[in-house]
């Protein structure tokens, strides 16, 4: 990352915080604990930034005076949600790209017109993905900001992340630049020491991507991340990007470790999903990005056979859903799918579905945690812990009712409307399905100066192509970034589609 001067926008919709206790009275309570232990009609109180205590089954809790009392009956209350991947700078492009293949991404945002983005428009994104996923049940999210090709793009983003009432992981990168010098630069080791300590909610994760040059040039990336004692988040396995050479590479050279996390992680052999998991590492599932985008089939099969620990994500809304019911429900179907068609290539027929409601909640929620190094802080419904935590119920739906498999209702029963409360740190950021002092109408206001910027930077002919592609001109086989020469062949033994 580069200085380059400029003023960073201040950040709109951080919504408001409040202190105290709060009470949930007759929930039916998924706490996520080892056992995944279900209380019916329990009391859960929260104290401060803390859930103080879960009741047993028709215990009414004693509370502080002045505690609010939420009435969870005809509901679930289960953890936070968390979102392990996610480029919330691209938001205010919501759909934009829904008919996009990888490459027309790759060429869109990687090549031609990701550097039109300002500081001002990494905000905007991410102050509107922000409160797009509390409104989500979603109260952590990885920040996998791979835009930041200056220090004023870095600090807006993170400024608009800290002024949020979310949770987050900031995952800073820049697909424009080298990673191996970037991430060594003196600008950007000053913008870390600057922020790693300041923002209570905000963890912190080094994020790029190792192409397989066997020249291993991101070695000095992976370096500077152990050097910060940061984990890796990595695009791993994509067709055409990412590749087994990579694991291979990082793994040989011994700097795979506990608390990496490889996203999608959708094209590898079996060779690198164990190297994954013998040496602690997670993968991230984003099965509505690999099913649409050709990263390769949703591997929830191989973390399942490897024993891989899991977790879910949405990577981008300028395609996909920006919540992890969508997440969870496409992981299900996809993996079902893989098990019936390899059951029917064979005339056989799938009589136990090895995936479960079940295991999709604990992936979006305590799954999540691991991954970040954060279970025992978030994660579960358990006294001690943060209380990060989300109430779905909604009296005003008939899709509430029965609760009778409180998992599979989760997983494919319920949406965002559904949300109805929301706490962070304790504090209610969503109450009765409206989120709490969000400035939407400064957000609308922002995202649309961030549209027209773009349409008046690109022209009307070429923002209108971008939305409705045609093939590209720009062919990418095997190497989006613009920072190295390297080449794989092993994309090219097949003609274009």
């Amino acid at each position: 990352m580069s200085e380059q001067n400029s003023t960073t926008p201040s950040t709109q919709g951080a919504g408001s915080r409040s202190s105290g206790s709060t009470v949930f009275r007759h929930a039916l309570v998924l706490t996520m604990d080892d056992s995944h232990t279900v209380v019916r009609d329990a009391d859960v109180l929260v104290t401060g930034d803390r859930i103080a205590e879960v009741g047993g089954p028709g215990q009414r809790l004693s509370v502080p005076e002045g505690t609010e009392e939420l009435d969870a009956s005809r509901g679930i209350l289960m953890p936070g949600m968390v979102d392990t991947h996610h480029h919330l700078w691209q938001t205010a492009m919501r759909a934009y790209g829904a008919d996009w293949t990888l490459t027309q991404y790759f060429v869109w945002y990687y090549l031609e017109h990701g550097v039109t983005f300002r500081p001002e428009d990494v905000a905007t994104g991410n102050a509107l993905s922000a409160l797009d996923a509390l409104d989500a049940g979603v109260t952590t999210t990885v920040d996998w900001s791979h835009g930041l090709r200056t220090t004023d793009h870095a600090e807006a983003a993170i400024g608009a992340l800290a002024a949020s009432p979310g949770r987050f992981v900031f995952a800073p990168g820049n697909i424009f630049g080298a990673p191996w010098e970037w991430a060594n630069s003196a600008d950007f080791r000053a913008f870390m020491a600057r922020h790693r300590e300041a923002h209570p909610r905000i963890g912190f994760q080094l994020a790029f991507d190792v192409t397989g040059d066997p020249a291993f040039p991101e070695k000095a990336a992976y370096e500077a991340a152990r050097e910060m004692d940061l984990s890796v988040t990595t695009h791993a396995g994509v067709w055409g990007a990412t590749n087994d050479d990579g694991i291979r590479l990082a793994h040989e050279h011994g700097l795979m470790r506990p608390g990496d996390v490889y996203v999608h992680a959708a094209t590898l052999s079996d060779d690198s999903y164990q190297r994954i998991a013998a040496t602690g590492g997670t993968i991230s599932l984003s099965t509505e990005s690999e099913q649409s985008c050709g990263q390769g089939y949703p591997p929830a099969m191989k973390v399942r056979e490897h024993g891989i620990g899991a977790s879910l994500s949405v990577d981008t809304s300028v395609w996909f859903s920006s919540d992890l019911f969508a997440a969870m429900r496409s992981t299900l179907g996809a993996d079902r799918a893989w098990e019936h068609t390899r059951a029917h290539e064979t005339g056989g027929t799938v009589t136990h579905s090895h995936l479960r409601a079940e295991q999709m909640v604990e992936w979006a929620t305590r799954g999540g945690a691991r991954a970040l190094g954060l279970d025992g802080v978030v994660g579960q419904v358990k006294a001690g812990l943060k209380a990060d935590l989300v109430l779905l119920k909604n009296d005003h739906s008939p899709s509430m009712l029965p609760i009778l498999n409180p998992y599979g209702h989760v997983v494919f029963q319920v949406g965002r409307g559904d949300v109805h409360t929301v706490l962070v740190d304790g504090a209610v950021v969503k109450r009765d399905g409206r989120l709490v002092g969000a400035d939407l109408a400064g957000l609308r206001a922002a995202a649309e100066g961030t549209v027209e910027h773009l349409r008046s930077s690109l022209g009307e002919e070429v923002w209108k192509a971008g939305m409705n592609p045609e093939v590209p001109q720009t062919e990418i086989l095997d190497n989006p970034y613009q920072y190295t020469e390297y080449r794989s062949a092993a994309t090219h033994s097949s003609p274009r589609s």
